[in-house]
């Protein structure tokens, strides 16, 4: 349809790559034109269908995403890029703005993000997921905490407290999963980022924070 989006996807990983795919067509005026498995097939593959955005996974084999992502701005090819990532690294979000991309979206909030991050690139805008930009500002603030004082809990958003809560309750990640409709994934990702906000390492030293402090949980 005329008007479209046209989007090329790169991503080593087939059911995720798929999974996105399907995503992104659900929405009105979006059109994935291509696919492609590693980075230098992502090249040929923008050059064949000339997208408007393309998205590319940071960890590919053969050229990954950064790599395709500097081609792409020395051969001056006009497309708006979007990176996919695990990784939290105030330095990859830095080397990222640096060669022009205005989208960086985590993988594992990638299925309720990427749509809004299209749209925004679409409009010249700038997108982070938003778990990256709590991640970002709780760290800049424990950077700027005085020496000596410890993170707590208003270092955690509030899903990590409510996580945190059911975690004194003894329940599981699976069972979290189902009391907040999310994935099982998503709910190991909120412990990872937990511990690393509270500095505390192991689900034993976890449990034991949330049942120290569940009278505060509430």
């Amino acid at each position: 349809m005329n008007g479209n989006v046209r989007i090329v996807i790169a991503d080593d990983h087939p059911v995720f790559l798929q999974g996105l795919r399907q995503i992104i067509e659900l929405e009105p005026g979006l059109e994935v034109v291509g696919e492609a498995g590693d980075g230098n097939s992502a090249l040929d593959t923008i050059q064949i269908y000339r997208p408007g955005i393309v998205i590319l996974d940071i960890e590919m084999p053969r050229l990954d995403g950064l790599a395709v992502a500097r081609r792409l701005r020395e051969q001056k090819v006009s497309l708006e890029i979007i990176l996919l990532t695990v990784h939290r690294e105030e330095s990859l979000l830095s080397h990222a703005l640096a060669l022009g991309i205005k989208g960086y979206v985590l993988k594992d909030s990638a299925v309720t993000d990427i749509v809004s991050c299209i749209n925004a690139v679409s409009r010249g805008e700038y997108y982070t997921s938003p778990a990256l930009t709590t991640y970002l500002v709780n760290r800049s603030r424990q950077a700027e905490r005085p020496r000596g004082s410890r993170p707590g809990l208003l270092d955690l958003t509030p899903t990590e407290r409510h996580v945190l809560r059911l975690i004194a309750d003894y329940k599981t990640s699976r069972e979290i999963a189902e009391d907040l409709g999310i994935s099982r994934r998503t709910v190991e990702t909120h412990r990872t980022n937990i511990c690393q906000k509270l500095e505390i390492h192991g689900s034993h030293a976890l449990m034991k924070f949330a049942l120290e402090h569940k009278s505060r949980l509430i």
